[in-house]
């Protein structure tokens, strides 16, 4: 029998259910969304299973019964989506519904659901629920701008790391052989391109041009190449090139389906800073679907021996890599502090941030450095935005490959990658 593994996201899916009639539990497939849902639930409707879809669509809903009612892969009947609109409306109790799902199909007419239906977003598993190490650094403490002293150490260095990025964060996959992991990632991979757009009913016509422009998506991890010179290199000698339009429904069909997880443009609106580009930064759902899609090996990469970078000057993918790692962990921590999550860059390139987390008025700001030790340099960035921001930033740090968290003599949090949490 398989221990279920608590995640970060329940805490918020207990609360949500807490209140809330109806909850949908968005992400990926493949990222726990059925086994947190199966945890809360007294009934389960599988809707992958075609004799309980039969049995469901022939039933009408009973409202007076009791318990919460899990509806998996609702996208497959989405009747049943404005059926738990019309049961919340008709006074539903909290806790009724959980809705898990890794899309909504196009084309089907569903009632939006906003104030019925809650969603919620679950993403791969985090350095903190990985089990790398004990998270000594709070991203909510952070953000209510106590400054507390940071002391801490860990055992995880770089090759950890490299580790977890190659092991993935979906339950399922990250502790199969070295092999059948590979195996299972090519798999879900291919599952993406033969049949998730089938599923959204949208025909690819020629699917090795979206395997192309998937890897150079992932080639791009942690920049904010624009969209043409993607395409540009997905296509390179090819004569008859697809559309734009044609790899717009590319990017629209996989962020539908939560395998892209892009981190947008930071505009704040308290603090109008000037120049700031909006596009976004891009990722994947988890920077193992990129070091597949690359085809990178974990020796090569560990010794910064790869050169497959979409930038032309070339270079190695283990820094875009370790900073999506720590982006998709700050994405879920985020979500449990009720923050968002973006990027700082100036127009011009001259000030950039890696990742902003906003509540409010508040703002924690974190720079990705793939070396252990952090100097000057290395925070000029941060020192600048404080000095934009004033009291309304909350907090700034550096997220490191190194073994000691500590605060600089000027302020600026020094925190491990594996030390950071909730």
């Amino acid at each position: 029998m398989v221990t279920y593994q608590r995640r970060i996201v329940d805490d918020t899916l207990d609360a949500l259910t807490g209140g809330l009639p109806a909850v949908a539990l968005e992400g990926a497939k493949g990222v726990g969304k059925t086994a947190s849902a199966v945890e809360r639930a007294d009934d389960v409707v599988r809707f992958d299973v075609p004799a309980e879809l039969s049995a469901f669509s022939a039933a009408p809903f009973d409202l007076s019964a009791s318990g919460t009612l899990l509806l998996d892969e609702w996208h497959l009947y989405p009747e049943c989506w404005d059926q738990v609109r019309r049961a919340v409306d008709a006074g539903a109790p909290p806790g009724s519904f959980i809705l898990a799902g890794s899309t909504a199909p196009v084309g089907t007419r569903i009632h939006s659901g906003a104030g019925r239906i809650v969603p919620l977003r679950m993403r791969p598993l985090s350095l903190a629920e990985r089990g790398t190490a004990t998270p000594a650094v709070s991203l909510t403490n952070l953000l209510d701008g106590g400054r507390e002293p940071v002391r801490a150490r860990t055992d995880v260095v770089l090759a950890d790391y490299v580790d977890e990025i190659f092991r993935s964060g979906y339950p399922g996959i990250r502790n199969q052989p070295d092999g059948f992991r590979n195996r299972a990632l090519d798999g879900y991979l291919t599952h993406t391109i033969e049949r998730e757009f089938v599923e959204q009913g949208t025909a690819v016509r020629r699917p090795q041009t979206l395997a192309a422009w998937l890897r150079a998506y992932a080639a791009a991890t942690a920049t904010n190449t624009s969209y043409s010179n993607l395409l540009d290199a997905a296509t390179a000698g090819l004569p008859n090139k697809p559309s734009r339009d044609t790899t717009t429904v590319y990017r629209d069909v996989l962020s539908r389906t939560f395998v892209l997880d892009p981190i947008d443009a930071w505009i704040p609106v308290f603090n109008p800073l000037k120049q700031l580009a909006q596009a976004p930064k891009h990722f994947l759902a988890d920077p193992a679907l990129a070091a597949r899609l690359l085809e990178l090996d974990q020796a090569a990469v560990a010794a910064g021996r790869d050169d497959v970078r979409l930038d032309p000057r070339g270079g190695s993918m283990l820094g875009p890599l370790f900073e999506h790692l720590v982006a998709q962990s700050v994405l879920v921590y985020a979500q449990a502090s009720d923050a968002r999550v973006h990027h700082l860059r100036q127009h011009h390139g001259r000030h950039e941030v890696d990742l902003i987390v906003e509540r409010g008025r508040r703002v924690v700001a974190m720079e990705v450095k793939l070396a252990a030790d952090v100097d000057d340099t290395d925070v000029k960035h941060l020192v600048w935005l404080r000095a934009q921001l004033g009291e309304d930033l909350a907090d700034a740090l550096v997220i490191t490959t190194g073994t000691r968290a500590y605060r600089r003599p000027d302020g600026i949090a020094v925190v491990p990658a594996a030390l950071l949490g909730v």
